[in-house]
């Protein structure tokens, strides 16, 4: 950018010409050097008029040049400006949207990086029982496979199945609430109720393995969706139970307090390895612990649904030994 092809500044310097002319040839009416004086003066002021406006158009090459380099991608560029004014503030303005753009950069990038990754988890997860299914239906077909071996094969191929759909389902429901799709329908429900509910589908594993279930929630309402309660208190049963020895026991422990409902759900398991327990809650995270069928998403999900239920989750080992959870349903936002 020129100074010279402003037609503003053009304009500008042409009406201080012309002024500073009429003044000169006014001031000769009065004396020679009362013209001189105002000729001098006219220079001076054209002059200091002509050095700041290059200092401005300088800084305003500068900023135009920088913002260029940010839509080019540059991710070195900083804007340093200490002095006040109009241009200070466009300056300041600029730089703040430069590191919002590179924090959102960032966020983006990692963005990419997790769905990259969580594709790659997906495809591998859903690969091993697919290879599974597509090896049983081969031996189905062959002649010289036994009516006997044929019904374990059946059994085998829709446990596969099973599990597949339940991979899927959690897949969606995590998609769904990644997304921010999902509308909460909030009611009071009877929290020993939703437990209990909840724990329908581990009941046939635990008579097998002769667990107990003891719940001792009080009278205490919860103000939840309760389909997506279900299915995070669901999972995080299935998790005590799976790792629950014979004969053991799950139990489920509520406290009602004017600030939160603190849930406690803890089994007579082994416990947590003291490394996997910041990662518990990690998509697709086994632990050392986990169990060949588990797919690292249930607990996930629960943490999912629970925090946007403002709650919260964590997992520890209990003082009496076995994994404990601890969730907490806040009755106001913190």
């Amino acid at each position: 950018m020129k100074l010279s092809n402003n037609p503003e500044i053009r304009r500008f310097l042409a009406i201080i010409l012309i002024f500073t002319f009429l003044l000169c040839t006014a001031s000769a009416f009065f004396s020679a050097e009362a013209a001189v004086f105002t000729f001098i003066l006219g220079v001076f002021l054209i002059t200091a008029f002509l050095i700041f406006t290059k200092k401005r158009y300088d800084r305003i090459n500068n900023l135009t040049e920088t913002i260029d380099r940010i839509l080019h991608g540059a991710d070195d560029t900083y804007i340093k400006s200490y002095s006040e004014g109009e241009l200070s503030v466009l300056e300041s303005d600029v730089q703040k949207m430069l590191v919002r753009l590179r924090d959102q950069k960032d966020i983006l990038e990692k963005e990419k990086t997790f769905l990259a990754d969580s594709i790659a988890d997906i495809s591998h997860q859903l690969r091993t029982p697919l290879t599974s299914i597509n090896l049983i239906l081969s031996l189905l077909h062959s002649s010289d496979v036994t009516e006997e071996r044929k019904g374990e094969l059946m059994r085998e191929l829709s446990v596969l199945i099973s599990r597949t759909e339940y991979l899927v389902s959690v897949l969606l429901k995590i998609s769904r609430l990644d997304a921010g799709t999902v509308q909460f329908e909030r009611k009071n429900t009877a929290l020993g109720e939703l437990i209990r509910k909840s724990a329908e589908p581990v009941m046939i594993p635990m008579d097998i393995k002769n667990q107990k279930l003891i719940i001792d929630t009080k009278d205490i309402t919860l103000n939840c969706d309760y389909l997506w309660c279900l299915e995070a208190f669901g999972n995080i049963l299935k998790n005590c139970t799976e790792h629950t020895p014979e004969n053991g026991t799950v139990t489920v422990t509520a406290e009602d307090t004017p600030i939160y409902t603190e849930i406690v759900i803890s089994d007579t398991g082994k416990g947590f390895d003291e490394n996997d327990i910041p990662h518990i809650f990690e998509r697709f995270y086994k632990g050392k612990n986990s169990s060949k069928e588990s797919f690292g998403i249930g607990l996930n999900l629960s943490k999912m649904i629970i925090s946007a239920h403002n709650g919260t989750i964590k997992a520890r080992n209990a003082h009496s030994g076995g994994a404990e959870f601890v969730i907490r349903f806040y009755k106001q936002v913190v």
